[in-house]
């Protein structure tokens, strides 16, 4: 069994966004059905239904663990079903939330090599006890089997791989800071419990050969869903960068997700990640009419999916 649930499907800001008068967050802000807030892209994985692991510490962690009851303590005066953190990249909409996880309780945090030293330049994350959090190198290409804290196998397995990719904004560097590369900063994740398998992939600057091999065939895919089109925070006003600036493919174009995932067997697709400028995440935009003939569903957060 894999159970996922979906903790946020927004990206970085959320749904609405905080200081954003766009009318999709004025939308979502006045309770429209139609605009359903989102906090910042988590999923949370489990093997079991009891014992879970989450990928990515958004910023709204504490919120999306109180909003989700399979996530909530169920033992004892301190405890928790959450067996340990998944990193798929540095970004601050991927790490602020493990200082949320800092109370001294036993978790495993498994992030690459490059993730895992951004962690250690920075004091603030000592806060996360390493006497009581583990943290472990997440390999690339090579299949990791969970465990829980205990050492009792979860009953899944992952297999991070790179994806296209930029370093985080806070540590851009050098002539080109924006460039594209396939060096780890950015993965994605199977996984599997031996029978069906998912990817997760919240951000991806372009489709490759190799990515397209790999998806293929997959039960239920997340992909990054950030920008209908690539110049759209331009357009509305509300941005100064493309989404290739920014390391995220758009869902329209010759280059978009949609034209990308047309000819590949993959039984259900999900779009994460999304940003508030995109009108996607509206139910009632000719652009979710559009998602949905394309055969991708929109995630919102407490989806739950079990295969």
């Amino acid at each position: 069994m894999i159970d996922i649930i979906v903790l946020g499907a927004a990206a970085g800001g959320g749904f609405p966004q905080w200081n954003s008068n766009a009318e999709g967050c004025r939308r979502a802000r006045s309770g429209d059905p139609a605009a359903l807030p989102r906090t910042q892209a988590s999923i949370a994985i489990s093997g079991d239904g009891r014992h879970w692991f989450i990928v990515n510490a958004s910023p709204d962690l504490r919120t999306q663990i109180n909003q989700t009851p399979a996530l909530h303590p169920h033992e004892g005066l301190r405890s928790t079903p959450i067996a340990g953190v998944i990193l798929t990249g540095g970004e601050v909409d991927t790490i602020t939330g493990l200082l949320t996880l800092r109370e001294r309780q036993p978790l495993t945090l498994l992030a690459t090599d490059a993730v895992l030293a951004t962690l250690d330049a920075n004091p603030v994350f000592e806060a996360l006890n390493r006497q009581v959090v583990t943290r472990t190198a997440l390999p690339l290409e090579r299949d990791f089997p969970l465990t829980l804290v205990d050492g009792t196998p979860a009953g899944l397995t992952i297999r991070a791989f790179v994806v296209p990719g930029k370093v985080p904004l806070y540590a851009e560097r050098g002539p080109d800071p924006a460039a594209i590369v396939e060096n780890g900063e950015t993965i994605g994740l199977e996984i599997t419990d031996g029978a069906r398998r998912v990817c997760f992939i919240p951000g991806c600057a372009r489709m490759t050969d190799a990515l397209r091999q790999r998806l293929s065939g997959a039960d239920l895919v997340f992909f990054d869903g950030t920008l209908w089109v690539d110049d759209e925070m331009l357009r509305a006003g509300v941005g100064e960068k493309t989404g290739q600036r920014m390391g995220h493919m758009s869902l329209m174009g010759e280059a978009g997700t949609f034209a990308a995932f047309r000819d590949l067997d993959i039984a259900r697709k999900i779009l994460i990640h999304i940003n508030n400028s995109n009108p996607v995440l509206l139910s009632d935009s000719p652009e979710r009419k559009r998602a949905a003939a394309e055969g991708w569903d929109v995630a919102h957060d407490g989806m739950r999916i079990t295969l």
